[in-house]
């Protein structure tokens, strides 16, 4: 496949059934009744803290990260890239994208949360320059689909 061709924009409501089946075939497990719900993530755009974003290739979504911040970091979750687009840098530029967005915030770290079984992201983050820090996450949810 050609990347010259591949644009990255903002994420809007209307791409959400291309970018959860993408998740699907990218085996990323989300919780379409909860927090990644179609009515979820158009809270959290209109929140003002999130820059959720697609790459496009003839009206085909073929990458998607979700990126937010706090105020002081940013996060990076539920990266993808459709199987046939992999390899070809779609990942590093839509990260590198939401970098840039993060730090035209001001925010100095970028963060992302990467689950421990998964060693193609580590190795995907580890060459675009994060380092591992030895945290254990804990959290406390609502209900399941939180």
């Amino acid at each position: 496949m050609n990347t010259n061709n591949i644009i990255i924009r903002e994420f809007t409501v209307d791409d959400y059934e291309q970018v959860t089946a993408l998740w699907t075939e990218a085996g990323i497990n989300y919780r379409p009744n909860g927090r990644e719900s179609r009515s979820h993530l158009a809270k959290e755009l209109q929140g003002g803290q999130a820059i959720f974003l697609v790459a496009v290739a003839d009206r085909r979504i073929v990458g998607v990260v979700l990126g937010t911040h706090d105020g002081r970091k940013g996060w990076i979750n539920r990266l993808a890239v459709a199987k046939d687009f992999r390899r070809q840098n779609i990942a590093s530029n839509l990260v590198a994208t939401l970098e840039l967005r993060l730090q035209a915030l001001g925010l100095d770290i970028t963060a992302g949360l990467i689950e421990p079984e998964n060693a193609a992201s580590k190795s995907f983050f580890n060459k675009m320059g994060y380092i591992k820090v030895p945290v254990e996450y804990f959290s406390k949810r609502q209900s399941p689909d939180a």
